[in-house]
This record gives C-alpha cells, structure tokens and sequence, in this order.
C-alpha cells in the first residue's frame, strides 16, 4: 500500500484561453507524498499555489506545447529562478520533444540563452516512456493531436489514473486507459469535423473511449465553450454506464483501494462560461 492515496485536484480545465474563475488546463496529482503537476495552461500556476509552492513540486509532465497547456511553464520559469523560490535542483519537467528550446526561444532576449536547464531538468517524451517519481510510475504514449502530443497513465498502490492530454479517439489512449480506476479524458468538440482529420473528441467519443478501455469512472475535461460541463457529461454518460463527472476547478477525487471517490471546494461549484 502507498503511504496516501492517488488524488487527482482540478487547477483549471478551461479551453482555449482561461475564464475568470476557470484557468486553462492543469492538474496536480498525488500519491505516496510525491506530487506531479500535469500540464501548465494559463493561470495553474496560481491556482497550484492553494496546494503546494512550486519547489514542493516533484516533477512537471506536459501533454503537448499549445499555450492553453503549457503557457505557466514561462511564469514557472521566473518563479524558479529570479523570485522568492530556491530550488535545491531543476525541477524534472517530462514534455513532448524541443520542449526546452521552445521555452528558451521565447525567454530569451540577449545574445545569451536563457538558463532553462537552471529551473528544469527537461526529459523529453517519447511512445511508451516510462518515469517513476517517488511511488508514482508514469508511463506516456502518444496521442492523436496533429502534433507531438501524449497521454498519461499514473499508477501507484494497485490504482490507476489516465489522462488523455488533446487527442482524437485512437488506440493508444484505448490501449493505455485499459482497465483504469479514473479516465480523464478531453470532450473539446460539440460534433467530429466534417473535413480533415479530427484532434479532439467529443463528449460521446469520450465516453466511447472509457467504455472501450473499461475504465472505473470518467471525468471529462477541456469541455469546449459550445458545451455545457452539464451537457458534456450527460452525453459523455450515453455511450457509458460507470459514474461520469466534470473536471470542475477545485474539485479533487481520490482514487483509493475503496473505489474512486470526489469531494469539491468552493471553486468547484464555478462553471465554465
């Protein structure tokens, strides 16, 4: 057994750009006393400090380097570096490939290139890389973005989580998801694009996608502005029969040898606008 249980807490699931009381797409996630922030969209980074300091922070896994997910990691940088955070080492940061010079290109602004390697210690994903932070085993596949893009199973005690990180339905996040306590997936589009290759799924392909993975419990996420976390869910709940709910800012949900569990805060009751 862990010495505490798997916890995922919501920082933010809006998209593409952050509401008032809803930043974009962050999440921390617990277990065993280790601590992974998972992705960095606008404004987690404030709503991770109800939590932890950043140099509490374990390590940092980043789904894909669109802004709405990784935008923090350039306010996380300063933080680190030139506030009142002391880092004993660089902070293990897990992203998709050229996550550093992406970052370096956009803070540097001399001749010289900004030190990211101060603040991060980069690892950059591949298909099925496997990391372990303290009790946490992270492994990553890549995913369906039009882009490099992954998804991400936490397993600790016996449980499991999954994210799906911004994906189309495909077979690694089916292959990945098997069998897991806690589905987190994306349901951004109100309906599959009639041309061109689809990068997001809707809230019936995320509910496909738990049913088929015989996941525990569904929590969808990264709901677009044309849905409703409401009609997300109930159309989600049509395509599967286990328990479906909302990744609403605040809300934390525990994954325990008892069953998934959720408890909100305050924040938890703000809606998506």
């Amino acid at each position: 057994m862990i010495s505490e249980p798997l916890r995922l807490t919501v920082l933010g699931s809006a998209t593409p750009y952050a509401s008032v009381d809803n930043p974009c797409s962050g999440y921390l996630v617990s277990g065993g006393g280790a601590r992974i922030w998972v992705d960095a969209g606008s404004g987690a980074l404030a709503q991770l400090q109800r939590h932890l300091r950043l140099d509490e922070v374990d390590a940092i896994w980043i789904s894909h380097l669109h802004a709405d997910h990784s935008a923090d990691l350039l306010t996380a940088y300063f933080a680190a570096l030139y506030a009142d955070i002391e880092l004993a080492a660089p902070i293990p940061l897990y992203g998709p490939p050229g996550t550093a010079d992406r970052l370096a290109h956009f803070l540097t602004n001399g001749p010289d290139r900004s030190p990211v390697e101060s603040a991060f210690a980069v690892h950059e994903l591949y298909d099925g890389h496997r990391a372990r932070v303290g009790e946490l085993a992270l492994t990553s596949r890549a995913v369906a973005h039009g882009m490099p893009a992954f998804a991400l199973r936490v397993e600790a005690g016996g449980r499991s989580l999954v994210y799906s990180g911004d994906t189309a339905p495909c077979a690694n996040l089916t292959e990945l998801a098997e069998g897991c306590d806690v589905l987190l997936c994306e349901a951004e589009s109100t309906e599959a694009p009639a041309e061109g290759e689809p990068v997001h799924h809707t809230p019936e392909e995320a509910g496909d996608a738990a049913a088929a993975a015989k996941t525990g419990r569904l929590i969808v996420t990264h709901v677009g502005r044309s849905l409703t976390p409401e009609q997300a869910v109930a159309r989600a709940s049509a395509r599967f029969g286990g328990q479906v709910d909302h990744a609403a800012p605040g809300a934390v949900f525990s994954v325990s040898v008892d069953g998934p569990s959720a408890s909100h805060s305050p924040r938890s009751s703000a809606r998506q606008e």
